[in-house]
């Protein structure tokens, strides 16, 4: 197969979601390769990567790919959930310096990763983080819009760093906009996997016009 046909997904579980569908659904891998009969679909992603994880193995010999889908940022912002529940006394202004420093600290590893893919002078599509859906699984609002807060910090360096770079990107917070798009608060169902793919499939069709 010719290398421009080639789509290789890289990242985490918003791509490699088969532990969260229903039994005998597919993955988002799955239902791109569907959308894309003549291209050969190559799911290097791997449920919990950190962006970390895919620079140190997901990013080995793209030079055959046509196009490069990544999705990471999710997991980077999970190591600070935490955070939604400490109790802490701090003036407003220790509070925002503690998240420009956690936005800093996930650049750093982000525009690594982006830096490394624009080496390889291939098509590349970005996916933001999408919100969590974590009302009607036992959380109040006020959670879910503190997680909501969170995401916009990971998601403004993913828009930022992905323009610098002339990536096209796919703002994914739009995209998920329903509880049956989610297999749980944080995972996509086969339902919102459909609806990611069938993205993923037109960027790919098209010529990797910019999406989002």
């Amino acid at each position: 197969m010719k290398a421009e046909k080639l789509v290789i997904l890289l990242g985490d579980s918003v791509i490699d979601n088969g532990a969260y569908v229903r039994s005998g659904e597919p993955d988002v891998a799955q239902q791109l390769e569907t959308l894309l009969p003549h291209h050969e679909v190559v799911k290097r992603a791997v449920d919990g990567t950190t962006c970390a994880g895919v620079l140190g193995s997901q990013i080995g010999d793209l030079d055959s790919a046509g196009h490069i889908i990544l999705s990471a940022g999710g997991n980077d912002a999970l190591q600070h959930i935490d955070l939604l529940e400490e109790v802490i006394e701090q003036r407003a202004k220790d509070v925002l310096v503690r998240l420009w420093s956690i936005r800093e600290e996930f650049r750093r590893s982000y525009a690594s990763l982006l830096d490394r893919l624009a080496r390889i002078r291939r098509p590349v599509l970005v996916l933001t983080v999408y919100n969590p859906c974590f009302c009607g699984h036992g959380f109040d609002a006020a959670y879910q819009q503190a997680a909501e807060s969170a995401v916009s910090i990971i998601n403004d360096v993913i828009q930022q760093e992905g323009c610098r770079r002339s990536f096209d990107i796919l703002e994914l917070r739009t995209l998920f906009n329903d509880q049956a798009d989610y297999a749980n608060p944080i995972e996509p169902s086969a339902i919102g996997g459909a609806k990611l793919a069938k993205c993923m499939g037109d960027w790919v069709g098209r010529g990797h016009s910019r999406i989002g």
